[in-house]
């Protein structure tokens, strides 16, 4: 499928420019996270969403597919290709196509966009970015760009969200159990690809994951973070992964012989370095009971970590231990305590069992937040730091969520009709007060503890911490990875 930019709307979009008023010179609106009722909350969360996304849709959407499919091409085949999509699905000459004319022959997108900086956590009901249009005849192009700079920004606002929460409970927990905070970069991977709604849905979230984490196993996140945004993996460690098995490598070395399918693995194919093994193919308490312990001599001449992956059943009970199952078996046990029988290891200076680093586990089937922590609170009860196991954090985390978690909606607060100012609001009576919108020019500063706030009704939209990131077909503000993890970093995850 190509691309056209010019109908990357909705179609009641289109005609838009003739309904303001006459004599509308401009139109600024604003793009915020309005409510949090359907956002999935943790103990951490601190109503705030994490701003990140914006210099990918500006530089993939705004400069390089307008360029390459709008200004670049011929003016006449475009005008063409756009009445015929109007008249075939609104009648004919429905849309005039003069304004696409004039804006062909003016060569660049006329608006500016002004954002918070990527990586930041914002207040509910702050703008992260506003937008209007530089040039007065051009007007209607800036809630035209509203559809598709919410497909766009929503998801990897949402994704940076919720990585930030899983960020603040590992944290949280490895601090209080004595855990190895640097452990904490790669103890959420992400496992969401497969299950998310397309490569760039699945690229941009898989990013917005590696702001706080650098385990990854979606390799085109790695590819967006190097196109977008400076990142460099010959100078940076931007993701990375561990050699590991899945169903039907351990199907393909059959059941009666997985025991030696474990050891060619260890042995043979990955003799040192971390190696993930998936383990309840058929027997997973056989695999922890037996196997393990029959090869504990293999796995502990290894320079490196061979790591258990149970996936499937109940989480908690699965790393923890069934607290239901009747007498002491190796389910009620669970995934800890037989690696700590087997195998051993240390206590660490807060008093928390810490495994031999000869073996390790991750679980990465349904992991949510609210699992994740009750895996965690579970493990401290019995004992263990929190940076004994890995989660893998998939599309049960990051596809189960909607545009609706955060309300993010892009709205027009402000207008000029001929040259006059015209501060612009909507309050539906039928409404709880979440549309409740902002009015006029806004203004977006830090209070006294560095929180975001936002005044409205100001005079004029300069100043305060929103910045020029787009102007007049130009990226004015340039973002790293390393900078937006800097940011982040420093900014209480």
């Amino acid at each position: 499928m190509i691309i056209n930019p010019l109908t990357c709307i909705d179609f009641y979009k289109a005609d838009h420019r003739r309904q303001y008023p006459e004599g509308t010179t401009m139109v600024y609106s604003n793009f915020t996270a309005r409510s949090d009722g359907l956002a999935r909350k943790s103990s951490v969360y601190d109503q705030k969403v994490v701003f990140f996304g914006l210099q990918y849709f500006i530089k993939s959407f705004l400069i390089d597919l307008w360029n390459k499919e709008f200004f670049e091409k011929d003016k006449d085949e475009v005008i063409k290709k756009y009445k015929r999509r109007m008249d075939n699905s609104l009648g004919p000459d429905a849309v005039p196509m003069d304004h696409i004319g004039e804006l062909h022959e003016l060569g660049y997108l006329p608006l500016e966009i002004r954002a918070i900086p990527e990586g930041e956590a914002v207040n509910i009901k702050v703008p992260l970015l506003t937008i209007h249009n530089t040039h007065p005849e051009f007007f209607w192009l800036t809630n035209y760009m509203e559809s598709v700079m919410s497909c766009n920004l929503w998801k990897p606002i949402t994704s940076a969200t919720t990585a930030r929460q899983y960020r603040r409970i590992l944290d949280k927990y490895a601090d209080s159990t004595g855990g190895d905070k640097s452990f904490v970069d790669f103890q959420a991977h992400d496992f969401s690809f497969r299950g998310m709604s397309g490569v760039i849905d699945a690229s941009l979230s898989g990013a917005a994951h590696l702001l706080f984490f650098k385990g990854t196993d979606t390799i085109p996140a790695i590819d967006l973070l190097e196109d977008y945004y400076y990142a460099d993996s010959d100078e940076e460690l931007v993701g990375c992964s561990v050699p590991a098995t899945e169903h039907s490598v351990m199907c393909m070395g059959t059941k009666d012989n997985e025991i030696d399918t474990f050891k060619r693995l260890i042995t043979e194919l990955y003799p040192k370095g971390i190696v993930s093994i998936v383990s309840d193919t058929w027997d997973l308490w056989k695999v922890l009971d037996e196997y393990a312990p029959a090869l504990k001599k293999e796995i502990e001449a290894r320079d490196g970590k061979v790591v258990f992956r149970p996936d499937s059943g109940n989480p908690v009970d699965i790393i923890c231990g069934d607290m239901d199952a009747p007498g002491r078996t190796n389910a009620s046990e669970g995934c800890l305590n037989l690696l700590w029988e087997h195998f051993g290891g240390t206590i660490n200076n807060k008093g928390y069992k810490e495994l031999n680093p000869k073996v390790g586990l991750i679980y990465g089937d349904s992991i949510t937040l609210e699992r994740c922590e009750a895996i965690l609170a579970r493990m401290k009860l019995m004992g263990f730091a929190s940076t004994n196991i890995v989660f893998g954090v998939g599309s049960y985390t990051y596809q189960h969520c909607t545009r609706d978690n955060f309300g993010f909606a892009m709205k027009a607060t402000y207008g000029e009709v001929n040259s006059e100012g015209r501060e612009i609001f909507k309050n539906p009576i039928t409404d709880s007060g979440v549309k409740k919108s902002a009015k006029g020019l806004l203004k977006v500063s830090k209070d006294n503890e560095g929180a975001y706030t936002v005044e409205d009704g100001c005079d004029n939209f300069y100043g305060g911490e929103l910045e020029v990131v787009f102007k007049d077909g130009e990226l004015v503000t340039i973002d790293s990875l390393l900078g937006i993890r800097e940011r982040v970093s420093n900014n209480d995850t």
